[in-house]
């Protein structure tokens, strides 16, 4: 079985432009996150997926793999479909580019629930920080139904609202009630191209949120629990707090 990580790479971010290209230790985000795909012992291979030359000449001048995609694509899993389609691989993972503390395990496990089980894709949950807000629409929880395999279990929907609803404790809801969605996905790779090529759905649309276009088409997702969510880079603040953590190390 062979699995490739592809890591689309968009220049614009609403919340942190360029993010990708700022540096840290003296190498760009890109570059962090890449260097830790590459030691997923379950992958083939490694390539980054954009829209923007910036990008694409950084990650060829660090001696990384990268690919040009079409810019109208609106959801990465799409742009990484349209880099996965020559590259002749069962497993394709889709990992974002502001992801570099992502664990390298996590992802070989992924891979290996692919293999083991092929759902049409899975991806990480945890559980929800003891100290962030379960009501946060930009924390998106994950509502879990039956056990799956060993640690995993079947993704019954996404979401940003505050679900499932805490009747009796409405003020003040319980964060251990929760789990929260890390945005990495592992797909068969036939699965991920019929996620391309299928068109967005009402549930999608509503919450902005891919993954609900999979279980709109009723197809499954399963969610592998790891212990803790990585620090990602969404804001300026996260980005300085990983460049501290990378010139400390």
């Amino acid at each position: 079985m062979k699995a490739v990580i592809v890591i689309p790479a968009r220049y614009a971010s609403t919340r942190l432009p360029g993010k990708l290209l700022l540096e840290a230790g003296g190498k760009p985000l890109i570059q962090h996150t890449y260097e830790r795909a590459c030691q997923v012992r379950a992958a083939d291979g490694v390539i980054v997926a954009t829209d923007d030359a910036r990008i694409f000449e950084a990650v060829r001048a660090f001696g990384g793999e990268a690919a040009m995609t079409d810019p109208a694509h609106t959801s990465g899993s799409a742009r990484v479909a349209q880099a996965a389609r020559g590259l002749d691989a069962d497993v394709v993972v889709n990992l974002q580019g502001d992801e570099p503390e992502i664990d390298p395990a996590h992802i070989d496990r992924l891979i290996a629930l692919q293999a083991a089980r092929a759902p049409f894709a899975s991806t990480l949950v945890c559980p929800f920080p003891p100290d962030a807000r379960p009501d946060d629409p930009a924390a998106v929880k994950a509502i879990l139904g039956k056990r799956a395999a060993e640690g995993a279990y079947e993704a019954l929907y996404f979401t940003r609202a505050l679900a499932p609803f805490p009747r009796d404790r409405q003020d003040a809801p319980n964060p251990a009630d929760y789990h929260l969605h890390i945005g990495v996905y592992a797909f068969r790779a036939d699965a991920l191209q019929c996620f391309a090529a299928a068109p967005e759905g009402r549930l999608e649309r509503i919450e902005k949120l891919e993954q609900l276009r999979i279980l709109e088409m009723g197809e499954k997702i399963l969610a592998a629990e790891i212990p803790a969510a990585p620090p990602g880079v969404d804001t300026a603040a996260d980005f300085d707090a990983f460049r501290k953590r990378v010139e400390k190390a």
